[in-house]
């Protein structure tokens, strides 16, 4: 069984946030979403599983109220 990494994992975290930024450059909303969308079914299908998926879904949107 696989676990969630949590702790920092990038080695160029602002190198990747900026690529993440780029890709949302000139959309509008709704195409934002959809490529947020497109992105994580990519990369949930990489990932494969599902208790690590679920784990992920759980810590993010814990801080909604």
């Amino acid at each position: 069984m696989t676990k969630l990494i949590t702790e920092p994992n990038l080695p160029r975290p602002d190198d990747f946030y900026q690529v993440l930024m780029d890709m949302h450059r000139d959309l509008s909303d709704e195409q934002s979403a959809d490529v947020n969308a497109r992105l994580i079914l990519l990369l949930s299908n990489h990932i494969g599983d599902q208790r690590v998926l679920e784990e992920a879904m759980h810590i993010a949107r814990e801080h909604i109220a």
